[in-house]
């Protein structure tokens, strides 16, 4: 009995392993992927399945911080009953601009208003990249794959779990050509 409960535990880990690297054979939406959130619970992404996502890797002390949050806290505010859901995910790839551990990271958002989910850290480039990451980085539309380029880079998921737009670090959560995306991909 124990070798059979020992040999499904590791049927699920390794299930759940392959899920995780996001095996791009299996991986057709964001929907595809389970993260980590900032209380180190396990998050399917497809409970926002029916959902408009805007994804974006952020940082406590990037030069775009205050107003990236500050705009992302206004974006939610307007679109959340709409059917929007940011997606918060913390990391420290640009200039070690998010050295904090997560409690602290929590902390942090949590002053600065932050009423939208976020999650772990992860990595959002380079040979540690997060399997969502990679997804979004090797995306099979040039328009949306490509390196992140720095802290606070967007993207834009329709209700379906399909990435319509990226958006660089430097254009404002709040900007028209993100509000029109957001629109878009909310009609869909």
């Amino acid at each position: 009995m124990v070798n059979t409960l020992l040999g499904i535990s590791v049927l699920f880990a390794a299930q759940d392993a392959a899920a995780a690297k996001g095996d791009a054979r299996d991986v057709k939406s964001v929907h595809d992927f389970t993260v980590e959130d900032i209380d180190g619970n396990k998050v399917s992404l497809d409970k926002y399945k029916g959902k408009a996502l805007l994804i974006v890797n952020v940082a406590s002390f990037c030069g775009l911080t205050d107003s990236n949050y500050a705009a992302l806290n206004e974006l939610n505010d307007k679109y959340a009953e709409k059917g929007l859901v940011i997606l918060a995910f913390p990391a420290n790839n640009f200039g070690k601009q998010e050295p904090k551990p997560n409690a602290e990271v929590k902390a942090f958002c949590e002053d600065k208003g932050v009423k939208f989910p976020l999650f772990a850290k992860v990595s959002v480039k380079g040979d540690d990249m997060c399997p969502l990451y990679q997804y979004l980085t090797n995306h099979s539309d040039k328009e949306v794959a490509g390196e992140v380029q720095w802290n606070f880079q967007k993207y834009v998921v329709d209700r379906e779990g399909n990435v319509v737009a990226k958006f660089s670090p430097r254009v404002l959560p709040t900007d028209e050509k993100i509000t029109s995306a957001i629109d878009k991909a909310l009609a869909g």
